[in-house]
């Protein structure tokens, strides 16, 4: 990864409605002093006519007026702050069980989860539920704000109670270590600042501990490189060239690539980066490459480095279902991947993720928010790797063709922690 890309942390805030995920991240934003004089004055007017006193720091990402009159979030609102040693790019998700798809976007390409929970009742089944997409999604590292430690008068027991529940779950997950930190979004304990309210804790602050994350994992994997080709560009000299992001691992002039799905090899001659000509080009990065050869290349076909993913029209997924109506055997919708969209057909449903304990049930259909195992046949070919070697190739979203929503999340494969 380039420095400039090393340094940018993309992270999700998730958890259930009311336990404090927007006042987290107002209060980090306030104290780290990313806002405005006018962007402070707008959250105060905004505190005043709720009349919830000088300052609700959820207003601070709780943009839409709809928001701010019901206290909740209900799109993902994005804000960007920099600390002297990174830059952030945090996706505000909303925690209402209504909007669960608006939080499956938020967290699609994060490097990390922040999840926010009232440390006075635990993990939530809508926690939980967030908790599961989360890691359906690919994070991998997840830190836990364990809020409104004030109101349980910083006692350790509640606080000990919730680091059990945490690890408990995120073994079965697959999450790598996480962190749970004592916090008090309202008043800033251990957000921005340590605190002395918890004596019994010795450990990192919420910013430090971002601050120390691991960055890039949203693009970066354990397959080779692909490039998705997004445009095909004339050059005023002649020939084409094929724009699109790399993602799984970096790319170089001089690399034997193949054209998929026709299966065409040839070599990569230049690669061309918003800074100009370069040799290589990481994950994450959009770059425009020439080939050696002379292909019939187009917008939804892919390059790829070996390891090659796989050619074809039938995929096991695992997937988010955020339709209003069911989803049943045999439902006909269009399959976007990567740049390539198909229709397809639901061949096959293998059962519904029970979020309470992470078991499948055999069910003949997916209702709004469910997590299932569906087989998909398409009628184009696809270029898929297993959603666990490659998030881009391996994710793809199920669109309604009647009303052009979009109806569903899914993961090439079967879940890491089914």
């Amino acid at each position: 990864m380039t420095q400039a890309s090393k340094e940018l942390l993309r992270f999700a805030t998730v958890g259930s409605v009311d336990d404090g995920k927007s006042t987290l991240i107002g209060r980090l934003l306030v104290d780290t002093r990313q806002l405005f004089d006018d962007q402070l004055d707008a959250v105060v007017q905004a505190s005043s006519k709720r009349g919830v006193g000088d300052l609700d720091l959820s207003f601070v990402t709780d943009g839409l007026r709809a928001e701010r009159e019901q206290g909740i979030t209900i799109d993902v609102a994005y804000r960007y702050a920099a600390t002297p040693t990174r830059k952030f790019v945090i996706a505000d998700c909303p925690g209402h069980i209504q909007y669960t798809r608006n939080m499956a976007t938020g967290a699609s390409n994060a490097d990390l989860a922040l999840v926010v929970l009232d440390v006075n009742q635990g993990l939530k089944e809508q926690t939980r539920r967030h908790l599961c997409i989360a890691a359906l999604l690919g994070v991998r590292t997840v830190i836990v704000a364990a809020n409104k430690m004030d109101v349980a008068s910083w006692e350790q027991e509640p606080f000990d109670l919730v680091v059990k529940e945490v690890h408990a779950l995120a073994e079965q997950l697959g999450f790598e270590n996480p962190l749970v930190i004592p916090v008090s979004a309202l008043n800033g304990d251990n957000v921005v600042d340590a605190s002395a309210a918890a004596g019994w804790y010795n450990g990192p602050t919420v910013l430090s501990a971002l601050e120390q994350a691991y960055t890039g994992s949203w693009a970066s994997s354990l397959s080779g490189a692909r490039l998705p080709i997004q445009w095909v560009l004339r050059q005023s000299g002649g020939g084409r060239t094929y724009a699109g992001m790399v993602s799984g691992k970096t790319i170089h002039v001089g690399d034997t690539v193949s054209l998929l799905p026709a299966n065409v090899k040839t070599t990569i001659r230049a690669i061309t980066s918003p800074q100009g000509d370069v040799q290589e080009a990481p994950p994450g990065i959009s770059v425009d490459v020439d080939l050696a050869d002379d292909t019939d290349a187009g917008r939804g076909d892919l390059l790829a480095v070996s390891p090659l993913p796989r050619v074809t029209r039938e995929v096991l997924a695992t997937v988010c279902w955020f339709g209003e109506q069911p989803l049943s055997t045999g439902q006909r919708l269009r399959l976007k991947h990567t740049t390539r969209s198909t229709p397809a057909r639901i061949s096959a449903i293998e059962g519904v993720v029970d979020i309470s304990n992470l078991s499948i049930h055999d069910a003949g259909q997916l209702a709004t928010n469910d997590i299932g195992v569906i087989q998909i046949q398409t009628a184009d070919p696809i270029v898929v790797d297993e959603y666990q070697e490659n998030r881009i190739t391996g994710s793809f979203v199920l669109i309604d063709e009647k009303s052009n929503a979009t109806v569903a999340a899914g993961m090439v494969g079967r879940a890491s922690f089914l």
